[in-house]
């Protein structure tokens, strides 16, 4: 996980767990039992290549169910995938019965070399026609607070809104001051730039939140 944390709940909530490393030149092998070790780290043959594999058996005491979701699996990782551009991630189920229409195992593969830039375009390709053909993407970066953000937006004619906001990958969906930042933000430049263009005139008032987020779609 993020802080080390994910995969050592894992551990402590699974019957079993094994991982399989391979670095340093060697396989490396160790198997769990409810976050306990049942044995030594092991080091088996030599090998050339990297990696790491972790198998898991979610234990059945602890949740109601441990019957996983491909669509959920799926949708959350083609998420991960716009969310970390580049990132290759690819779901097979195995098991039995899981299969296509041509019988073969279900399976899904995500990689968007634009981030988010992409997410915008794949949501607002079900939301009708687009007020302007380009994704407006900006990035920015405090190395010395080491903090960085990355924001991309589009209006379309629709009537709603969809800000989406994350912090780490994580959907922040009760929001935050991330999110309250990017819109006061928003509000102001755009009434900013409408009051230099003279769009606005001086006895206006200016262009309301709700207003200007209307038919946007922003992430």
């Amino acid at each position: 996980g993020l802080h080390g944390v994910g995969v050592s709940v894992v551990n402590a909530l699974s019957t079993k767990l094994a991982v399989d490393v391979k670095r340093d030149g060697f396989r490396w092998t160790q198997d769990y039992k409810q976050g306990v070790p049942t044995a030594p780290l092991a080091r088996n043959e030599a090998v050339t290549e990297t990696g790491t594999t972790v198998t898991f058996w979610a234990d059945p005491d602890v949740f109601e169910t441990t019957e996983y979701s491909f669509e959920t699996l799926a949708r959350r990782f083609q998420e991960m995938a716009f969310l970390n551009k580049g990132l290759n991630i690819a779901l097979t189920d195995e098991r039995e019965a899981h299969v296509d229409e041509e019988g073969k195992p279900l399976s899904a593969t995500y990689h968007y070399e634009g981030g988010i830039v992409d997410f915008v375009k794949y949501l607002n390709s079900r939301k009708g026609e687009l007020v302007h053909p380009t994704v407006i993407d900006i990035e920015a970066e405090d190395k010395d607070r080491l903090l960085s953000l990355e924001v991309a937006m589009q209006w379309n004619t629709q009537y709603t809104e969809g800000v989406y906001s994350f912090a780490n990958t994580i959907h922040t969906h009760e929001g935050g001051t991330h999110e309250e930042g990017f819109r006061a933000a928003l509000t102001y430049l755009i009434n900013k730039y409408a009051r230099e263009k003279k769009l606005l005139r001086e006895k206006d008032d200016n262009l309301t939140g709700e207003d200007i987020r209307e038919g946007l779609t922003a992430i």
